[in-house]
């Protein structure tokens, strides 16, 4: 089954889903198509912060020409720590159909981008899936890439199955606790990981061709200070739930954004032996295939969200 004929298939029950919210696990039940918001104080239309090729995402993500990056306004949580916090949590940006979002997919292909990167895709899907439908039947041939922070709904990552090539979530917590502390994400790590698994099945271990990213699975795991974010554990349960072929991009790259500077154990980057713990960790379970960021030379700013100029 082609993309068109999927899409086509997923969006009466996404479209649903809108009526009584539950696309990320928070399951806030409003209608949003009747104007209603929940957690995320979005609409039933994206807002689209930027759209243009992005150099700064993992090696096959990236690639020689760039990643066809789309950052989203708004999000269904809210890390205290976000690099992004200028557009996750405000609706700075341009509020596009359907339409004109399959049209700046196309942009990102003619401008020989490697792939479609959407950044913070969870609150919007049923947007999205529409806009690939028609992307898909104006010539779309690029592989697709759900970049999300990894708390979406089961459901909805079942309706993506065969749309999207590359899966790229972020397992940012081993203990709910600290997923309601930090990120106001209650049920965050049974969801988490169920939803990394059927990425997973869907799309297997990743495939490269030419330096770039076909199809496949990438987890982020972003290190914190004092070992807020359990990386270790989560390691231990992608080493026994998917196996040693998984791919990791194991982050450095923390420092303290938004509201973090309110909470002294997250006021500091993460320190050397804390982060090679985890690398050590990683090791120790055969998790050889990936990307670990470098420590040395501080913060890549390349890296940063943030650092991308809105383009409306």
């Amino acid at each position: 089954m082609d993309k068109i004929r999927i899409a086509e298939k997923a969006l009466p029950d996404l479209m649903r889903a809108l009526e009584n919210c539950d696309l990320c696990v928070r399951k806030c039940g409003v209608n949003r198509l009747n104007g209603e918001k929940g957690f995320c104080a979005s609409g039933p239309e994206p807002v689209v912060y930027s759209c243009d090729p992005h150099h700064g995402e993992e090696p096959p993500i990236s690639g020689s020409s760039g990643s066809g990056t789309i950052f989203f306004s708004r999000c269904g949580m809210e890390c205290v720590y976000c690099q992004n916090f200028r557009f996750s949590q405000a609706d700075v940006g341009r509020e596009v159909s359907a339409e004109e979002l399959a049209r700046m997919m196309l942009e990102l292909q003619d401008a020989g981008c490697h792939n479609i990167n959407l950044v913070s895709p969870t609150h919007i899907v049923p947007a999205i899936v529409e806009s690939l439908k028609y992307a898909c039947a104006d010539g779309l041939e690029m592989p697709v890439v759900y970049n999300t922070g990894g708390y979406d709904s089961f459901h909805v990552i079942r309706a993506l199955e065969g749309l999207i090539d590359v899966y790229l979530p972020d397992m940012k917590y081993a203990s709910d606790d600290m997923a309601v502390k930090y990120s106001s994400a209650p049920g965050y790590v049974e969801n988490n990981r169920r939803i990394v698994k059927e990425m997973y099945r869907q799309v297997g271990s990743l495939k490269i061709a030419g330096g770039a990213a076909l199809k496949g699975l990438i987890v982020r795991l972003l290190v914190l200070p004092n070992g807020i974010s359990g990386t270790e554990d989560t390691l231990a349960f992608l080493a026994e739930e998917i196996g040693p072929e998984v791919f990791l991009s194991v982050m450095s790259q923390y420092y303290p954004a938004y509201k973090a500077g309110e909470y002294r154990e997250l006021s500091r980057r993460v320190r050397k032996e804390e982060f090679r713990a985890v690398v050590s960790r990683m090791h120790e379970l055969g998790l050889e295939n990936g990307w670990v960021q470098s420590l040395s030379g501080g913060f890549d700013e390349d890296l940063a969200g943030e650092n991308l100029p809105p383009t409306f």
